[in-house]
């Protein structure tokens, strides 16, 4: 019995394990095929993200290649641009070179010819004088022959007459020649000189400055101007001893005014005002802080100034008190005018006229430049500019042209160059311009009223006029009290008497005119 159990529980267990066997086979292939199911999923999925991802990839490279195409176009284009705009430079610049050559090719065409023409003229010359000589020698001997044989003179005695005879004939003739080719020169220094001023003049446009006595202070409010005057007036009674400046006061709304001469020390107590106003703290001691402060601060800025003038116009190096001089000039004025604009138009015009000439055109500048640097210190040194201009240059080593221009532009020593004579030049033609420079009114209109009585003053006078601002006076004559020789000498004597008599800018032209009319009616 107990063996048919056994064996049943052995068959039992037996069909239990087959079943299990079967059952976990079954839910292994299932979940394997589950495992699978979602393996290919994720992997689609993957595959589905990497062909995704790859698409943008490739749309993004075809982006940046576009804008990189765009951009590459785009400064093609600019280079493009600036080299046919750099070309158009280069042809204009090439053009004007071209012309500039051309028109000294024939100017140099011109001078060859008439150097040529002179040559041969002077050969022919050359010629005709041997043919004269000649002709002298043979006419000398006859003529000796012939006083010899018709008079007690012996042969040395004839000779000795002949000679002196012929000398005065030469001599006349000698100086009608003189005179003639003498003529011919200042003819031609003439034109040349007129053809150099205009290219001057036609290539620099200076700016002009004109300088007034006064600067105008603007205040918010008239409230400031009891606070500018302080108490028993001690805030404007400290601004004027420590600047050294008359500030005007009056019912103005909303402006004071600053006087001076000095446009230094008006130009710093300007300033001084200004922030005084901004800061709104008007007092005594702080007066005088703002004013050393704005000093120091000017101090600094004249010397920026003149380096920054030196280093526009390419002179190399410059002592710093020269520098500091030359932004000084900045308020300085002459007649009215600027010394410091007066002094970059002359640099300017010298250096144009002496490359005309075939001067050196850098050190003409460098002498333009500081042939008023006396200017600079006149006011606190007193004396004349041209010496202590000359001085100053001496002291710090400048070139000995630099020195002559500043010697030779006022007379005192004479011209020893081109850059000198070029100086000289444009500092007239910079002062003489109609405006550059301004007298008060009186003096102007008596200027103009005396040239007029001198000229009134000479018998046969008939009328008289100043024109072109003083610069000349036109003289009418009548034509039965004086002829024409006497006009020419009546000319020098206005002129002479001038000079003598009145002091004035440049030069004064004195046109002396002799007219004759013949009036007859037809009846």
């Amino acid at each position: 019995m107990v063996e048919y159990l056994v064996i049943g529980f052995i068959i039992f267990g037996l069909i239990v394990g087959i079943s299990v066997f079967f059952l976990a086979k079954k839910i292994f292939t299932s979940d394997a095929n589950a495992i699978i199911g979602q393996a290919k999923a994720k992997a689609q999925a993957i595959e589905y993200e990497a062909q995704n991802l790859l698409k943008n990839g490739q749309f993004k490279i075809k982006e940046i290649e576009l804008e990189l195409e765009n951009k590459h176009k785009e400064e093609t284009l600019k280079v493009i641009k600036e080299y046919e705009h750099k070309l158009s430079v280069l042809q204009t610049k090439e053009d004007k070179m071209v012309q500039k050559i051309a028109r000294e090719i024939q100017f140099i065409e011109e001078e060859k010819q008439k150097i040529s023409d002179l040559k041969n003229k002077l050969l022919i010359e050359q010629q005709s004088q041997s043919k004269l000589h000649r002709q002298y020698q043979e006419a000398k001997e006859k003529a000796l022959n012939i006083l010899v044989e018709y008079t007690r003179y012996t042969k040395e005695e004839a000779k000795s007459l002949l000679l002196k005879y012929l000398e005065d004939e030469l001599m006349i003739q000698k100086s009608n020649m003189i005179r003639r080719y003498e003529h011919q020169a200042r003819e031609e220094a003439m034109k040349k000189a007129n053809y150099i001023i205009a290219q001057a003049t036609t290539r620099f446009a200076g700016e002009f400055a004109n300088e007034r006595l006064i600067n105008v202070v603007t205040l918010p409010n008239d409230e400031l101007k009891g606070r500018i005057i302080g108490k028993e007036g001690r805030n404007i009674k400290t601004l004027e001893t420590i600047s050294g400046v008359d500030v005007i006061i009056d019912d103005t709304p909303g402006t004071i005014i600053l006087s001076s001469f000095n446009l230094y020390r008006r130009a710093i107590a300007t300033r001084t005002v200004e922030l005084l106003v901004e800061d709104g703290r008007i007092q005594p001691s702080r007066i005088e802080e703002v004013y050393a402060k704005v000093s120091s601060e000017m101090e600094e800025q004249i010397l920026q100034d003149g380096e920054n003038i030196v280093l526009d116009m390419g002179l190399g190096y410059m002592h710093p008190e020269l520098k500091k001089l030359i932004g000084k000039m900045k308020y300085r004025a002459s007649f009215g005018q600027n010394a410091l604009g007066h002094s970059i138009e002359v640099a300017n015009l010298a250096g144009i006229i002496s490359g005309e000439l075939g001067g050196d055109e850098k050190l003409a500048r460098r002498a333009g430049l500081l042939h008023d640097i006396g200017k600079a210190l006149t006011q606190e040194s007193g004396g004349n500019h041209v010496s202590l201009g000359m001085e100053i240059c001496k002291r710090y080593k400048e070139h000995p042209v630099v020195i002559n221009a500043i010697m030779s532009h006022h007379g005192d020593e004479e011209i020893a160059s081109i850059e000198a004579a070029a100086v000289c030049t444009a500092d007239a033609l910079s002062a003489g311009r109609p405006g550059a420079r301004r007298e008060v009114l009186e003096s102007f209109l008596k200027r103009m009223q005396d040239l007029e009585r001198i000229a009134m003053e000479k018998i046969g006078v008939k009328q008289a006029y100043a024109l072109n601002s003083g610069k000349e006076i036109r003289v009418i004559v009548r034509a039965d009290l004086v002829d024409d020789a006497q006009s020419v000498v009546l000319a020098r004597d206005i002129a002479q008497e001038i000079e003598n008599t009145l002091q004035y800018p440049g030069e004064i032209k004195v046109n002396v005119i002799r007219e004759s009319r013949a009036v007859e009616f037809a009846k």
